[in-house]
């Protein structure tokens, strides 16, 4: 069971990071788009909509990848002092009362918008060249299909921490240095870092 629940926290984590590489692209259209305006002279009138399709690409599949890091914005000063078995009963009737019914409306939403989308051949209408909106659109179903499969897959760690009392292992990827954490993994207290500092600035004056 544990290598199903980390095969499919691979595929969110594979799914994020590949569509994290939008944020280059749209960091490169941004610039690329004021060059053009203000030295240019030549702004192009698509620009804004895929700029808007672009980022809410990325903010949509990013959310299973956030959701099997457990990175996901929870009240932590309560959450944080309770045992994981109660963590884990608090969690999953949450998962069951909001998560699943809210993640199926969406997938079932978003496939009748973007069936409809294609249907009809949709294109923006915020511009006069407005790009085509269907493939955005196809975007709200997939992204909320890979949500559920990592629902579905947290709604069992629950499961299985209020069995045993401790939270299974989940695949771990580059997270955001904790100063205090780091701290204590070198044993460095402040008082050492004053200290050096301390030293270092009485070396530079006896130059």
């Amino acid at each position: 069971m544990q290598k199903i629940l980390l095969f499919v926290d691979r595929i969110s984590t594979t799914v994020g990071q590949a569509f994290s590489f939008l944020i280059v692209l749209l960091t490169l259209h941004v610039s690329w788009e004021v060059f053009s305006r203000y030295v240019l002279d030549a702004p192009r009138s698509w620009a804004f909509d895929a700029m808007i399709m672009m980022y809410g690409t990325l903010f949509m599949m990013a959310g299973a990848y956030t959701l099997a890091q457990n990175s996901h914005v929870r009240g932590d000063v309560i959450y944080g002092f309770l045992t994981p078995r109660t963590q884990a009963i608090f969690d999953l009737t949450l998962y069951i009362l909001f998560f699943l019914p809210g993640v199926i409306a969406l997938v079932w939403a978003g496939y009748t918008y973007a069936e409809e989308s294609w249907a009809i051949n949709e294109h923006s209408n915020i511009t006069s060249e407005g790009p085509p909106v269907y493939p955005f659109k196809t975007v709200i179903p997939l992204a909320g299909a890979f949500v559920l499969m990592q629902g579905i897959v947290e709604i069992i760690r629950c499961v299985i921490c209020i069995r045993t009392g401790e939270w299974p292992s989940r695949k771990q990827d580059v997270q955001e240095v904790d100063v205090d954490k780091l701290k204590e993994m070198v044993h460095v207290k402040d008082a050492d870092i004053q200290k050096l500092d301390a030293l270092v600035v009485k070396q530079e004056a006896g130059r």
